[in-house]
């Protein structure tokens, strides 16, 4: 497979979960791949998982809420690899479900640190490359958080709801470039992120009632994830720009009522 054949390409949140999966997938479609985490254990992690399907990756520990850090992440990639072509901007944090008026401003700002100013940040400093070559394409991980309430807690919903504007704005300031930003809404994904919510549900017995809530009547992947992403970062999708796209089984497709049963 060859999707990506000579595209050089950024991931942060690299680590764990979506970020893992999605350099897997990139590497296998035969992307040069930078990858970014905080952690460096996650990132020795998904090199091993790399090495293991005979595939390989630079890996750089970067905070994806720093500029200074994504600056050099991002100037540093594109010196090494002659060029950046793809960014997907997908780490992030949860911050956990506290009550709206138990949440804290501090929290609050860290959560919008690394899930809104990360995403700007992957923009601000990467869209310049990708304007010298008058082609690129941006994908930032959002969430059905950012289009609905009570997917998540509330810092975490308002900065997903901010990914979703930053791309629609991104791309219509980027008129004319050749450049595309656009975003991915994952429904409940089983990543490191929502491991609680996964373990929590096992230890009552009740896993089979994960992801009850979507017209598929499950969960989702971590891959399938990674697939929405491939497509917006390939050449596929040439004329796709300025769109959120919700990955999430239908949950975002309706609103909530009583459930028959099913025909």
């Amino acid at each position: 497979m060859s999707r990506l054949s000579g595209k050089r390409a950024i991931i942060t949140g690299a680590g764990s979960g979506i970020g893992r999966a999605t350099a897997i997938r990139f590497a296998e479609e035969g992307a040069r791949l930078v990858l970014a985490d905080r952690s460096e254990e996650g990132l020795e992690g998904t090199r091993e998982a790399l090495q293991s399907r005979g595939l390989a990756a630079e890996i750089v520990p970067c905070d994806a809420g720093d500029e200074a850090a994504v600056r050099a992440l991002v100037d540093g990639a594109a010196a090494r690899l002659g060029g950046i072509d793809v960014i997907h901007a997908n780490a992030g944090i949860s911050g956990g479900l506290v009550p709206l008026l138990e949440e804290t401003v501090q929290n609050f700002q860290e959560i919008l640190r690394i899930n809104l100013i990360g995403p700007f940040l992957a923009i601000r400093h990467g869209a310049p490359h990708m304007l010298r070559q008058k082609r690129g394409s941006i994908v930032c991980t959002a969430s059905v958080a950012g289009l609905r309430a009570n997917a998540g807690g509330t810092p975490y919903s308002a900065s997903k709801a901010g990914v979703i504007s930053l791309v629609q704005t991104a791309a219509n300031a980027l008129y004319g470039t050749g450049v595309r930003v656009n975003a991915i809404c994952p429904g409940l994904i089983e990543t490191g992120m929502t491991r609680p919510i996964f373990e929590a549900a096992r230890a009552r017995g009740s896993e089979a009632k994960i992801g009850q809530l979507n017209p598929l009547a499950r969960y989702g992947l971590p891959e399938e994830i990674a697939n929405m992403a491939l497509f917006l970062a390939s050449d596929e999708a040439s004329y796709v720009n300025g769109q959120a796209f919700p990955v999430d089984g239908g949950l975002s497709s309706t609103l909530p009522f009583v459930r028959s049963r099913p025909l």
